[in-house]
């Protein structure tokens, strides 16, 4: 498992953080997602093996939200 920080510049209240935290059930290979819109991140534990760094850039985009 691999842990890895992700600064989401857009997040701005609690209905992005749970926007966010909902792709953990939609991504295989993500076992845990904690965004935090105060601190403008997002903290996810995955399976490199799964899935990659950009796949999980990519489904944060397609949402809606920036990768910085």
């Amino acid at each position: 498992m691999k842990i890895e920080t992700f600064i989401v510049s857009d997040m701005h209240c609690p209905a992005c953080v749970m926007r966010l935290e909902a792709l953990e059930d939609e991504l295989a290979g993500v076992k845990r997602i904690t965004a935090n819109y105060k601190k403008q991140n997002m903290i996810v534990e995955f399976d490199e093996m799964q899935i990659t760094s950009l796949e999980i850039k990519d489904a944060v985009t397609e949402i809606g939200y920036t990768i910085a």
